[in-house]
């Protein structure tokens, strides 16, 4: 816990209750359910919660927004957001069930009542969101072609609607179809050695008809 106060000294008494209780939770679903590789689960609050919120940094999200999150895996970055966003509304989708069934039941014992969790595949919809999150789940070209027509028109904040996704190393090939794309260094928001290659990548989409 005290590595995400480092960061935002300003969680309420409820924020960090939940907070802690991921990390009771996590390592009871993972030694039953793998969602997490058995090396990172001990580093939690670092490399998965903490990396999560580095979206946070870069764009906070306003009451009343809608955010999906593409291949959420055990939760990462949509439970992490939830709780630092408990007025925005966030949708989980990952395609293995067994994740989702974590993701449920770590929601559920949390109460968050802002977030949604099912098995679907990224492309098979069509609600809308203010903002797409991901972590890594594929190359920019192929995740944009996936969710491009699940950003809403109308927008919220003060950026454009569109994709902030979590990535690492040298981007240069991969977003080179995309010259809007801004690449957000978490180094220069966290300390640790870990997110010294790590990035938020944003991408403002147009609406799709």
């Amino acid at each position: 816990m005290n590595i995400l106060l480092k960061y935002f000294p300003d969680l309420t008494e409820e924020q960090q209750s939940q907070f802690s209780e991921l990390g009771t939770l996590y390592a009871e679903w993972n030694a039953k359910i793998n969602v997490i590789s058995r090396k990172d689960i001990e580093s939690l609050y670092e490399r998965h919660i903490l990396h999560s919120l580095g979206i946070a940094k870069v764009q906070p999200f306003e009451p009343g927004s809608n955010v999906l999150d593409v291949g959420t895996g055990g939760g990462f970055p949509g439970i992490p957001l939830a709780i630092l966003f408990p007025e925005t509304q966030f949708y989980l989708v990952d395609v293995i069930a067994k994740k989702i069934r974590v993701v449920n039941e770590v929601v559920n014992a949390l109460g968050l009542k802002n977030v949604k969790a099912e098995q679907r595949r990224a492309g098979t919809f069509d609600e809308r969101f203010d903002f797409v999150v991901s972590r890594a789940v594929t190359n920019m070209p192929d995740f944009v072609k996936w969710v491009r027509k699940n950003i809403t028109k109308k927008s919220l904040h003060d950026i454009h609607n569109g994709i902030l996704y979590l990535k690492g190393g040298d981007l240069s090939e991969e977003l080179s179809l995309f010259p809007k794309a801004e690449q957000h260094e978490l180094s220069n928001y966290f300390d640790e050695e870990f997110f010294e290659t790590k990035k938020v990548v944003y991408l403002p989409l147009k609406y799709k008809l």
